[in-house]
């Protein structure tokens, strides 16, 4: 069995997650063994055993059905059987990064009562901005809720390559654990960027005062210190300050309600090219993003300030604080996570700002949402990562708002900047820079629709209503934009579309090298496609619906 655990109770969920992505990445010509008979459609694996395919996903055309009980271990011997033999390295990670996946996922069951009792008994958000008491919450319990709640479509996203099951439960968010911060003297003429707010004096870490003539301290996570260690011009110290709590990130680390701290870790995340190491050049990036975005200001969207940043030239020795605004922060991403005492979060947060009503709610968020996106695009060009991790809800300080943070993946036209009388800027990663509308248009699609929006309405609301939240609130923003090229585009490629785009995240993630997927971005490489929700689930509404209209 599976890691010699003798057999886990995750372990269907997980297999049919895996058959699912490799059925929509259709990697090895997969779904050259998709069958239909007259008992239905159904995948051949190498065994020979028909598994039966149901339609109605989100983002593919067929998954699993729900009464299929597989092993992993069939689902990853067909993926061997289908491979390219120029693949079998990128195979053989992702076989681990299933098992890791499946541990991760019982150990979190093992956890996950316990967990959710100890977040009953912290302070609970205040029932509105007026009611007694502290109005708002430590942001690291939404977080950790978030983290109860798997990837819309990435299988194996609980694996953190590399990581014990004490590792985890010490460091990762769904188990909502607290740590203090170990810290590394390195020498000052190494060091580019800001002064650590806050940091301790050298004797609270254990190191001579002798050093501060000549050395700075750097955070670090303890899951990093042996690899930090190892760097001969560093000096560890021995001892731990600064208690906080990780994120959904994990490597981002609550410090406390107005302040998270981003560090390097050591593992991978969504795949194994996904380091979580940070290279110097993309704090600096990030930063250029943000000052480009205030630039583009927008009614009831905040961006964090990520301007406070230092690094040592080293993967593993830089730093971001990440300053939040007032109110309570509840990442998009923690919306349909479980309560401590039972229903959503999502329903928590309408019950104590919009009367109950989710769907209200859910259309503010929409209307948000895609008014910023769209005339990013459309005015200036810009596209985001703003995935649910990056996007949260502030709640409490006025009118509901949207907070964008870690903007070092933005996409962004140099044509369309100079246009709008914006300044380039000078990326180091100059794969931020496009004229490709095209380009723009599928990060569009794939984050902010398929993620942002699509995964959370349509885990909310039943299918038909989310269909239609969503793309009403389309249809609203791109009206606002009139006929311009760019906006004609949007429409062609989401209310139009017979498809919408989607990223081969496997693929390009772990098991096909870059030099093969030719990928310049591993999360920027597409290929995949499903059917347009936005239309599917409308057919029977009416020929309005059909026209594009609302």
């Amino acid at each position: 069995m599976i890691g010699g655990r003798g057999g886990s109770g995750r372990e269907p969920y997980l297999a049919a997650r895996v058959l699912n992505a490799l059925l929509r990445e259709n990697y090895g010509h997969l779904a050259g063994r998709v069958t239909r008979s007259k008992d239905g459609v159904a995948l051949v694996l190498s065994g020979g055993r028909r598994v039966r395919l149901v339609a109605g996903a989100l983002f593919q055309d067929f998954v699993v059905a729900p009464e299929e009980a597989l092993g992993l271990e069939e689902v990853l011997r067909t993926l061997k059987e289908i491979a390219a033999p120029a693949d079998a390295a990128g195979v053989e990670a992702f076989v681990r990064e299933c098992r890791e996946a499946l541990r991760a996922l019982d150990l979190h069951d093992a956890h996950r009562e316990e967990v959710l009792t100890r977040l009953r008994r912290e302070p609970r958000p205040a029932a509105s901005a007026s009611a007694p008491g502290p109005p708002f919450e430590p942001s690291a319990r939404y977080e950790t809720l978030a983290a109860f709640v798997d990837h819309p479509v990435y299988p194996t996203a609980r694996c953190r390559s590399g990581l014990s099951d004490d590792d985890l439960t010490a460091y990762a968010p769904e188990f909502a654990p607290a740590f203090e911060l170990r810290w590394a003297a390195v020498p000052r003429e190494r060091v580019a960027g800001a002064a650590l707010p806050g940091a301790p004096r050298l004797p609270e870490v254990g190191l001579p005062s002798s050093l501060a003539g000549t050395h700075v301290l750097f955070p670090v996570h303890p899951l990093t210190v042996p690899r930090v260690e190892r760097i001969p011009w560093v000096v560890v110290g021995p001892r731990a300050r600064l208690k906080v709590r990780p994120t959904l990130s994990m490597r981002t680390v609550v410090v406390d309600r107005g302040t998270h701290l981003k560090l390097p870790l050591t593992t991978s995340t969504l795949g194994l090219r996904n380091r979580r190491s940070i290279k110097p050049d993309t704090l600096a990036d990030g930063a250029r993003a943000e000052l480009l975005l205030r630039e583009m200001p927008h009614p009831g969207v905040f961006l964090a300030d990520e301007q406070t940043y230092a690094h040592a030239g080293h993967e593993y020795l830089g730093w971001l604080v990440r300053r939040l605004p007032p109110g309570e922060i509840v990442p998009v991403a923690a919306l349909l996570a479980p309560l401590p005492g039972g229903g959503l979060v999502v329903e928590e947060l309408a019950g104590r700002w919009y009367g109950g009503d989710v769907t209200r709610m859910l259309q503010e968020y929409l209307r948000l949402l895609f008014g910023f996106h769209v005339r990013l695009l459309v005015r200036y060009g810009t596209a985001l990562e703003t995935h649910q991790q990056n996007l949260s809800l502030v709640l409490g300080t006025g009118p509901p708002a949207l907070l964008v943070k870690d903007n070092d993946g933005l996409l962004t036209s140099p044509d369309r900047l100079r246009a709008a009388g914006l300044p380039v800027p000078d990326f180091a990663d100059r794969r931020m820079l496009t004229d490709d509308p095209h380009a723009l248009a599928d990060v569009f699609v794939t984050i902010t629709l398929h993620l942002a929006a699509a995964a959370v309405t349509f885990g909310a609301l039943p299918a038909r209503q989310a269909a239609r939240l969503v793309r009403d609130a389309l249809v609203t923003a791109l009206d606002e934009h009139g006929d311009d090229p760019m906006a004609r585009l949007l429409r062609a490629r989401t209310l139009d579309a017979a498809r919408l785009v989607g990223k081969s995240m496997i693929t390009a993630g772990t098991l096909v090298d870059t030099s093969r997927t030719g990928a310049r971005d591993v999360n920027k490489f597409y290929g995949t496609s499903g059917p347009n929700y936005l239309r599917q689930f409308l057919k029977a509404a009416g020929g309005a619906i059909a026209r594009g209209t609302s």
